[in-house]
């Protein structure tokens, strides 16, 4: 791990939020990312972890509680509108178009901004060369660890400050795995700070340089990611149950 500026870049602060009304789901949620760090939340299922995200990313109401961009209060702006701000956002499910290509799924992660295309996905190419070398090819018929690095690629193509992955494990082979973790730490030391949920807690917290234990909505231990992966109350309460080795 490197040594990374803990100045907060995006914060959550005391966030009650839920689908349904009158149904918490996060209840009290605090937390932070720093300038280049890669923070992962972990937790139980049903703890709150991808609700989490996606009330920071606009896409749960909020219901009390703020989301701070730096010193921006950015609660009530809607998702499209933080995409302007600087934040990306993989979801865990139908993340890429499968009928298009590898191309055409970054193009469409810039369509706004169509004359940046080339630019950035030069630099996008340079992080995955896989976007380069299966441009062509259609992502229905990619493997899910590849649909996985697309999907990452096309949120990059904004150029954004701060990244949400929302279980980019979810359903692969230990060896996808593997390569879908590695690709976020390189998109984390080129410099984006990523927020990062996860099932698979052991390979979430080696990698990471803080994180988050979520249970019940509220959180339940926080430290960095080697001080909770050797906390023996972490260990006996959530990795016993959701390391996957």
């Amino acid at each position: 791990m490197t040594d990374t500026d803990t100045t907060p870049v995006l914060a959550a602060v005391d966030l009650v939020a839920g689908y349904i009304p009158e149904v918490d789901i996060l209840r009290g949620c605090t937390g932070h990312v720093g300038k280049g760090e890669l923070v992962g939340v972990i937790g139980p299922n049903g703890a709150g972890k991808s609700t989490l995200i996606k009330a920071m990313f606009g896409l749960v109401p909020v219901r009390s509680g703020r989301v701070m961009l730096g010193e921006k209060d950015i609660t009530a702006l809607p998702a499209h509108a933080l995409v302007s701000e600087g934040l990306g956002y993989v979801p865990q499910n139908d993340n890429v178009f499968p009928s298009l290509t590898v191309e055409e799924n970054l193009e469409m992660g810039i369509y706004l901004r169509p004359k940046e295309f080339r630019t950035r996905y030069a630099a996008v190419s340079d992080l995955f060369p896989l976007v380069s070398d299966r441009r062509s090819q259609k992502c229905g018929s990619l493997s899910g660890g590849e649909r996985q690095v697309v999907a990452m690629g096309r949120a990059l193509m904004t150029d954004p400050t701060v990244l949400f992955l929302d279980e980019p494990s979810a359903g692969l082979s230990p060896m996808m795995q593997d390569t879908v973790f590695e690709s976020v730490r390189t998109i984390n030391q080129s410099g984006v700070s990523i927020l990062m949920v996860e099932q698979n807690a052991s390979k979430c917290l080696e990698i990471a340089h803080r994180g988050y234990v979520l249970d019940q909505g509220r959180n339940a231990y926080e430290g960095t990611g080697e001080e909770l992966l050797n906390d023996p109350k972490v260990i006996e309460l959530y990795l016993g149950t959701l390391a996957k080795i």
